[in-house]
């Protein structure tokens, strides 16, 4: 069997592609789920964060650990309990799975966290973000500082520890592109807000492609933005969504404020944006992206 990489979220969008990049590559597969299932070639082992419990034999053999689980930020109202479960699920997921491996005194050659380019700040308008840029004081700011935080207590232990700061995801089969090109297939694409509020994207297999080089690649460490260059504008996304569907876009933007009165608070996640650069990949490490335009990510996945 090839080395073993435990799988955290394995079953979200990032999770299913990136797992069957790994076994095409000669990696050993396992999960943790809250529920016990049946994935081919992949070991899934239960696990419950509030009752801080881990199958025996999860992290037996153990060789890498990518971290992906949380609650999906952009489905349902922002509820106080909402709240707490898209925050909790990230960072006592990962305290519990630390604790674990302390006990157990098991080191697992390197370490991949998932978090967010929201750690700038859900709108910093047409600022230039880089790894250094200080993180933001809103909740999704707060959430991916969080959630690096608690990336750090298995980087205490001693464990080569990667964040991928990850934005907008170009893929048919999940996140925000099919949402977007739904009304855009019947001809009513829109811009949302103003258009203007800039989206940082990757395409889907670049993003896994990252994790496996930060697994891989002793010389990552730390946090990167996973994103593609260069970024684009609300408006310029659209009009690129209906391009690649051969539709027109003939509607005007989609105000504010019926965003807020359809969606509360989570609308910030989509009337703000974040200009955000890939500078430590592009500077640091020899990644090349296969999607560096966003014509040819769509054009892959939506024509």
């Amino acid at each position: 069997m090839g080395k073993k990489v435990l799988i955290t979220g394995g079953t979200g969008l990032i999770g299913q592609r990136l797992t069957q990049m790994l076994l095409t590559n000669g990696y050993e597969v396992a999960f943790l789920s809250r529920e016990k299932s049946n994935i081919p070639s992949v070991q899934v082992f239960e696990w419950d964060i509030q009752k801080g419990y881990v199958e025996e034999g999860a992290l037996d053999n153990l060789h890498f650990l990518v971290h992906l689980a949380g609650t999906n930020v952009g489905e349902g109202r922002w509820t106080e309990e909402r709240k707490k479960s898209i925050l909790e699920s990230r960072t006592e997921s990962i305290r519990l799975i630390a604790r674990m491996l302390a006990e157990k005194q098991i080191k697992p050659a390197a370490f991949v966290s998932a978090s967010g380019i929201s750690y700038y700040g859900q709108d910093t308008g047409d600022a230039r973000n880089t790894e250094t840029t200080p993180a933001g004081r809103d909740f999704l700011a707060h959430v991916s500082i969080e959630w690096e935080k608690a990336a750090n207590e298995i980087a205490a232990l001693g464990v080569r520890t990667v964040k991928l700061r990850t934005g907008i995801v170009i893929s048919k089969d999940g996140g925000a592109i099919p949402k977007m090109a739904l009304p855009a297939r019947f001809g009513a694409g829109a811009p949302l807000g103003s258009g203007k509020q800039w989206m940082s994207w990757i395409h889907l297999d670049d993003m896994c492609r990252l994790y496996i080089q930060a697994l891989e690649n002793e010389s990552w460490h730390g946090a990167y933005n996973a994103v593609a260059a260069p970024p684009v504008t609300n408006e310029a996304l659209t009009k690129a969504i209906c391009k690649a569907l051969n539709r027109p876009q003939w509607l005007p933007n989609v105000p504010a404020f019926a965003l807020k009165l359809a969606f509360g608070e989570m609308a910030a996640v989509v009337l703000g944006g974040n200009y955000v650069v890939n500078e430590r990949i592009a500077d640091e490490t020899g990644f090349v992206y296969r999607y560096g335009d966003l014509e040819s990510a769509l054009r892959e996945e939506l024509s």
